[in-house]
């Protein structure tokens, strides 16, 4: 296309209301003829969100490049089937750490180091040497947060100083907002949409889209309302709509007429293929079947925790015309297994630490003995270890050393180079590896392969001083490294489906390519509920 093309998507009012699906939906429209690459700039001073709570942050979405950054890059994969990098999600933590480097370089040559311009100079140019590396013909920014919050303020300079940096006709700004419907009243209200656009334009920056969000269609008074007092066109005043199923907004969109104002805008034109979509949505929209999954895990109070998880999971009902009703079971809990009963399959997902552990073995062990399909996901597969070490090889006091330190038979350990590790930021096995198949097992009647590439996050794993013992006893491990020293899948032969990998395949599943472990997980509970 030549000159690269920047859409920037800012959000106010409140937050969570859906950015990074709203950005990713944009892109997907644009995508079938154009390289769309998506930046996220998040005002947090950590330099990524590996070492947050996923109860206050949501899902932390690891890369194939090893990098932990925010879950909306989950959105943009599965949307746009690109492999996003690490350094296309930005930090405050991540920027401020480069100017005081730049600064103790000399880099300044002896300048007061301000706010303006340096900091937002280095914020533009890592988005002008992103457009360069990657030849991208749209790059897509999104701006997190609110406006108004501090934290963002100076992305939304550096966003603003685009306009003149690469002129009118190759930047559009989208920004999203709420539309709440007071009960009561049953009147769509647009004041908050006004006043978080006053506060967009105070910046400097003048919207070309405004996205609604609301849980109703908007009428045509409201947008037409919203048309005259923040001065965009009726037609550039969108719906977004809340919705059971996410893939629903691109069509949504694109029925509101979003992407012919793009293309006029940006002078570009690249027609969406939806055809395969509408599809996908409608059969994940009227199920001929119904399952019910628990997800047994401790971050439940959150379901953004298992973001990936519940997506990965929607491509599989989509995909079999089936409904999958989600059971969140917390671990934490006494009652674990009486919240099992009447589920067709068990997950549980990966997590850290020692609190609920045991009722996430007492949940396997469910699974192993009730014949209902399981899928352990990293840190639930080295407790299917551990609870069949403990239940079928006799080792009443197996552990992990995550958890006891003492355990007699650890046979889940640390791994070696984790040993003289002290920072926990970015120091575990991270991002994308190669697992080799054990051929004639199960695992390779899934994957068809004898080498796949799945992305990993951990710093436990299998200890190999155990391996040989509970092979003996019936589990086979049919996925490891290429010197066989990581074990990286687990099966059970005799078993409707039981099976656990040490990385995490929702981070690679998309709704026109389930991922093999999962789609052959749901259709064992399908089975099974039949």
């Amino acid at each position: 296309m030549g000159k690269t093309k920047y859409i920037v998507i800012t959000g106010g009012v409140l937050s969570g209301l859906g950015k990074g699906i709203a950005g990713a939906s944009v892109g997907y429209l644009l995508s079938s003829r154009l390289k769309v690459v998506p930046i996220k700039c998040d005002g947090y001073l950590n330099v990524d969100p590996g070492t947050m709570n996923p109860i206050e942050h949501g899902e932390v979405f690891v890369l194939d490049d090893g990098g932990e950054v925010d879950m909306d890059f989950g959105h943009y994969e599965r949307f746009l089937g690109v492999t996003c990098k690490s350094s296309w999600n930005l930090t405050m933590g991540k920027v401020f750490s480069e100017i005081r480097e730049r600064e103790r370089r000399g880099d300044y040559l002896g300048k007061t180091v301000q706010y303006i311009p340096h900091v937002t100079d280095l914020i533009k140019n890592n988005f002008f040497q992103i457009a360069k590396e990657e030849k991208a013909d749209i790059l897509l920014i999104e701006v997190g947060g609110t406006v108004g919050d501090i934290e963002n303020e100076l992305y939304l300079e550096a966003v603003r100083q685009l306009y003149d940096d690469v002129g009118e006709k190759n930047i559009l700004y989208i920004h999203l907002t709420y539309i709440p419907i007071l009960k009561g009243a049953n009147e769509q209200k647009t004041k908050p949409t006004q006043q978080s656009v006053n506060l967009l334009r105070e910046r400097g920056i003048s919207p070309d889209i405004i996205i609604g969000r609301c849980k109703e269609l908007l009428d045509s008074h409201v947008k037409e309302k919203i048309s005259r007092f923040c001065s965009v066109s009726k037609e550039a005043v969108i719906t977004g709509l809340d919705v059971f199923n996410v893939y629903e907004i691109p069509l949504i969109f694109e029925k509101e007429g979003i992407s012919e104002i793009i293309h006029k805008k940006l002078g570009i034109y690249s027609p969406p293929k939806l055809s395969k979509l509408r599809r996908l949505v409608r059969q994940l929209a009227n199920p001929s079947k119904e399952i019910t999954v628990a997800i047994c895990g401790k971050y439940t109070k959150l379901e953004d925790s298992y973001i990936s998880i519940i997506e990965a999971l929607k491509h599989c009902g989509a995909n079999f015309s089936c409904n999958i009703n989600l059971q969140f079971v917390e671990t934490s809990n006494d009652d674990v297994t009486n919240s099992l009963n009447g589920v067709d399959g068990i997950i549980v997902p990966g997590g850290f630490g020692e609190r609920g552990v045991e009722g996430k073995i007492k949940a396997i062990s469910y699974a192993r003995t009730h014949n209902i399909p399981y899928l352990g996901l990293c840190y639930g597969m080295q407790l299917a270890v551990i609870e069949y070490a403990r239940n079928i090889c006799k080792l009443s006091d197996a552990n992990t050393t995550e958890v006891d330190k003492r355990t007699p038979h650890p046979v889940i350990d640390l791994l070696p180079e984790q040993l003289s590790v002290t920072d926990l930021g970015g120091t575990m096995r991270l991002g994308g590896y190669d697992v080799h198949i054990k051929k004639g097992s199960f695992a390779h009647s899934l994957f068809r392969s004898d080498v796949i590439r799945r992305r990993f996050r951990h710093r436990y794993e299998v200890n190999q001083v155990y391996i040989s013992q509970l092979e003996e006893k019936g589990l086979v491990f049919s996925g490891y490294t290429e010197d066989k020293k990581i074990m990286q899948i687990l099966e059970l032969p005799d078993h409707p489906f039981f099976m656990g990998c040490q990385f995490h395949p929702e981070l690679t599943s998309k709704l026109t390519e389930p991922d093999p472990m999962f789609l052959s997980f749901v259709e064992a509970c399908i089975s099974r509920m039949k």
